[in-house]
């Protein structure tokens, strides 16, 4: 059944829209979303109808991308859809330490990759306690006894809302498919070029033309072992 808040589109250029969203491939739907989100509201009412279609599923990162239009748009009628159907976004923001990620969500759906990747590092040192809260970095001690949870619920917040190029599973892809080769995983997600650190956070890139895997930092300046601990965690076993 159709939601009430929902008001179907008729237009040609949405009908031929509509299905490929639905059906088509990844890179198709990739396509069609920023082509309905031009189309004003009769293309956000498309956008609308598929996430309230998706609702229960787990979402994925073409739901994150439809989110992201929708929470963007200067439609109220997005908003009061979103508030009423997703009040707390479209991934479960399950922690066992009672830590509150939607900070993290409401800054990765705003696109605002620089102040989600520092509030990403916040909540880690919440999640190590009180001693990391103050000096705002990790020990690799500290990351080595993270729930499972809370590192899967901070991960898949970064797929989701990056069309699947960040997150430390990408990281830790790469770093796997590189034979666990750090200098050249720094190379290939561009930490450094030559024998050059990317500067932060002026060099870094905050958009999704940044490169897989580029974000987020995970006190990327605090050496190896940090980033080994939080690749090497159970939770991606």
């Amino acid at each position: 059944m159709t939601d009430p808040l929902i008001v179907s589109g008729t237009h040609s250029n949405i009908d031929s829209l509509r299905q490929p969203l639905v059906s088509g491939s990844i890179n198709t739907q990739q396509q069609v979303i920023p082509q309905l989100a031009n189309l004003g509201d009769t293309g956000l009412d498309v956008l609308m109808e598929f996430l309230f279609g998706r609702k229960k599923n787990p979402a994925t990162w073409v739901d994150g991308k439809v989110y992201q239009v929708l929470y963007n748009s200067d439609s109220s009628k997005a908003k009061e859809f979103l508030q009423a159907y997703f009040p707390n976004g479209i991934v479960p923001l399950t922690s066992e330490c009672g830590i509150d990620y939607s900070s993290v969500q409401q800054l990765l759906a705003a696109c605002d990759f620089q102040a989600a990747d520092r509030m990403t590092l916040q909540k880690m040192c919440e999640l190590a306690g009180p001693g990391a809260v103050q000096r705002k970095w990790l020990y690799f001690t500290e990351i080595e006894n993270f729930p499972a949870t809370d590192l899967k619920t901070i991960n898949t917040l970064w797929l989701i809302h990056s069309e699947g190029k960040f997150g430390f599973t990408v990281q830790r892809e790469i770093w796997l498919s590189l034979g666990k080769n750090w200098e050249n995983l720094w190379e290939k997600i561009g930490w450094k070029k030559g024998n050059n650190w990317t500067r932060y956070p002026n060099e870094f890139t905050w958009d999704l033309s940044a490169p897989r895997g580029h974000l987020p930092l995970s006190n990327q300046l605090r050496g190896v072992r940090v980033i080994a601990s939080l690749l090497s965690h159970p939770a991606w076993n």
